[in-house]
């Protein structure tokens, strides 16, 4: 028994001499910054891992109403592929094509990544909506550093907005049927 109180007391003892010593490199590092010695201490969150699969690509899922899009992510030429076709095929509309590379020019990274995508669902905005959503969580798995401006853009949030469903009684989901007062 005493010589269980005895190692609790060396422990608490080394304990406490930690503390000392991390208490004056801190006060140092405070004089240090206040003489102008040295830069503001950067308190940073601790990067995540980078996630890849096998071939060396991130995976993620995007959402936007009741599209669904899954994206492989891989350093290349810029090209974007969507359901076997090019991006100016499938999305003919130059404001659905900006709305997907959209997260490229927030992270300056034009041209720098092939993307291969599945996208099922909705209809073509929802679908751009999503290749959007999985582009943006796929760049952060592949490069967790990038989290921080994409997070701030608001592209790693799921949009949960999606269509009321009709109420009996109704002639939509709140529109009334026409009244006749007659």
């Amino acid at each position: 028994m005493s010589d269980n109180r005895q190692s609790l007391s060396d422990l608490a003892a080394a304990l406490g001499q930690q503390r000392a010593a991390a208490e004056t490199s801190s006060d140092a590092q405070a004089e240090a910054y206040m003489a102008g010695q040295i830069d503001a201490p950067v308190q940073t969150a601790p990067l995540r891992a980078q996630e890849l699969d096998k071939f060396g690509r991130a995976y993620a899922t995007g959402r936007r109403k009741d599209a669904v899009a899954r994206v492989w992510l891989k350093p290349g030429s810029g090209k974007i592929t969507i359901n076997g076709r090019d991006q100016e095929v499938y999305f003919a509309r130059p404001t659905l094509r900006l709305v997907i590379n959209q997260v490229f020019g927030i992270t300056e990274r034009e041209g720098q990544y092939d993307v291969i995508c599945t996208v099922k669902g909705g209809g073509l905005s929802g679908q751009a909506g999503a290749v959007k959503h999985g582009i943006s969580q796929a760049i952060t798995k592949y490069e967790p550093a990038l989290r921080a401006p994409v997070k701030a853009a608001g592209f790693l949030t799921r949009d949960s907005r999606t269509v009321e469903r009709k109420k009996y009684g109704r002639a939509k989901a709140r529109r009334s049927f026409q009244f006749s007062k007659r």
